[in-house]
């Protein structure tokens, strides 16, 4: 078994905002056949860490835009190697955004390509999401599942604010994760009705989902 020493200085370095290192080391990690997925799982681990230095007041807001960047040319370089890698025959419709208050994107981003990959027909909103915003997307391609994102403990609440609106306006109700810096404790805050904090995880989250509701058709 490989040592996971070079992913743990991965996520650290990208946690350390080290942006030649972090393309260097992943430039070395493709060269030597590493899984694409098993870098970007590194990856977001070095995304949390930021988000988590934001939440404490280490890093300012030049720290999220400058964590963005880095991942943003990470993903120029890993995302094709997934997409060329991956492939499925899974169906289904997915409404995918970061909650308002929240700029953070790569998760998103990531999730939003192995769906695709998967077969899921997937309409990305972007970033600082408000309810309204998801109603009015909901309501026009009537998804399966809404995936919300987040990496700010702010967003919690219009976390929860979007799924009670979906809730009340949409029928049949669609399923909803939630990704980021959550666990159970926020799944249940929020009313979701599942969570996952990397994209392989809700990629198989929203198969299951997908199936559940085949089978009670």
């Amino acid at each position: 078994m490989k040592s996971s020493e070079p992913q743990t200085e991965l996520s650290n370095l990208i946690a350390d905002l080290n942006e030649d290192a972090v393309l260097n080391q992943v430039d070395k990690r493709i060269n030597e056949g590493v899984d694409p997925l098993l870098l970007m799982e590194e990856c977001q681990k070095g995304i949390r860490m930021v988000g988590e230095r934001y939440e404490k007041g280490s890093y300012f807001l030049s720290g999220l835009i400058m964590a963005g960047e880095i991942m943003h040319q990470v993903g120029e370089k890993v995302l094709p190697l997934i997409t060329s890698r991956v492939s499925g025959n899974e169906r289904g419709r997915v409404l995918l955004g970061t909650v308002e208050g929240d700029i953070h994107y790569i998760g998103k981003d990531i999730i939003r390509v192995l769906l695709s990959c998967y077969g899921f027909t997937v309409l990305d909103i972007g970033v600082d999401a408000p309810p309204g915003d998801f109603l009015a997307r909901a309501k026009e391609i009537k998804p399966h599942i809404v995936g919300l994102s987040c990496l700010l403990n702010s967003s919690y609440p219009p976390m929860r604010t979007t799924i009670e609106l979906l809730r009340s306006e949409i029928r049949p109700v669609p399923s909803f994760i939630i990704g980021g810096l959550v666990d159970e404790q926020i799944r249940v805050f929020t009313g979701a009705d599942a969570w996952a904090n990397d994209a392989m995880t809700g990629v198989r989250l929203c198969q299951q989902l997908i199936q559940n509701h085949d089978t009670s058709c």
